[in-house]
């Protein structure tokens, strides 16, 4: 009886509690509109100003799938997801005439990349007229790369690296330490090769074989979508898409950016490329609702790395 006692008594204080927040924070009933389908976020006035707007839109750090751990007062935030989201809020916004890419990063996950890649074409095909800008301003590797593949002007900061044009699936094998240690496993499979890659097993020639053939399946599409987006011969392509990053001037020698320069180059051609005399620049802020904020009052667990899940994976990443 005590229990539930406490327990109604919760609910009445968190119910209360969010009729205090909202009339505190000015919250009303709005038309309900899918959130997945048409994402809002707060719109911070960033540079400039004009009619028409671009948007400025991060792609920071590796691109993969998870959802972060969040903390105190922080939600908690799919940074793919988020990038996916920012692109839809800005295609279906009538205003918005532009979207600005900012990248620093040594890419991800193939799949990850390829969703930005088509987001971003979709953007460009959704209103005639609409244009992409990437700045490049510390690192644009492999999966990162390949994501702003579609922009129609690729600019790079003097000191930014490129490039990584490859793929790359790698794990770890323990066999010959687990047979020094008496460690062994045990599998329970329903065919030959469902433990593939079991890091207790040699990989055969005939595992190896196939997992080349996806590799290299990978690999084709993003080789491909080079030689389309940067108008470039494949031949000269495969002269440096061997995996290797290099720097903006043998970038710029085969025709893989735009040109050399920093933010002040992309706000000064910005207008032009969007046939405008001036256009305002926002970015977008995550709405925290009041209902997230009470849920992000609490202590984050973070579990140890070997807790988590990191299946090998074909990836359009750079990893030195």
């Amino acid at each position: 009886m005590l229990l539930l006692t406490v327990a109604l008594v919760g609910s009445l204080a968190m119910n209360a509690g969010l009729l205090v927040g909202r009339a505190l924070t000015g919250w009303k009933p709005v038309e309900e509109q899918a959130e997945d389908e048409s994402p809002s976020f707060e719109e911070t006035w960033s540079w400039g100003e004009g009619e028409v707007k671009a948007v400025r839109i991060p792609l920071q750090g590796a691109l993969f799938r998870y959802v972060s751990d969040g903390g105190f007062f922080t939600a908690r935030i799919d940074p793919i997801e988020s990038i996916l989201r920012q692109i839809r809020a800005a295609q279906n916004d009538e205003a918005v005439t532009a979207i600005i890419l900012e990248v620093s990063s040594p890419g991800g996950d193939m799949t990850s990349s390829d969703e930005i890649y088509q987001a971003v074409r979709d953007f460009k095909q959704s209103v005639p007229g609409r244009r992409v800008v990437a700045h490049i301003q510390d690192l644009a590797a492999s999966g990162a790369y390949y994501a702003i593949l579609p922009a129609d002007w690729i600019v790079a900061e003097p000191t930014a690296m490129m490039g990584s044009i490859g793929v790359i699936m790698q794990t770890l094998n323990w066999k010959t330490l687990s047979e020094k240690l008496g460690v062994t496993d045990t599998t329970i499979k329903s065919g030959l090769h469902k433990d593939l890659l079991n890091p207790f097993q040699e990989v055969s020639a005939e595992q190896r074989a196939f997992l080349q053939e996806l590799v290299d399946e990978a690999y084709t599409r993003f080789f491909d979508a080079v030689v389309a987006d940067r108008s470039i011969e494949a031949e000269r392509l495969r002269e440096v898409a061997d995996g290797r990053v290099f720097g903006v001037e043998v970038a710029r020698q085969y025709n893989l950016i735009d040109q050399v320069g920093y933010w002040s180059d992309v706000v000064a051609h910005l207008p032009a490329m969007c046939a405008e005399e001036s256009v305002k620049i926002v970015r977008y802020e995550h709405k925290l609702s009041f209902s997230d904020w009470l849920a992000s009052m609490r202590a984050p667990l973070h579990l140890p790395r070997w807790m988590k899940s990191d299946a090998p994976r074909v990836m359009y990443l750079w990893r030195p």
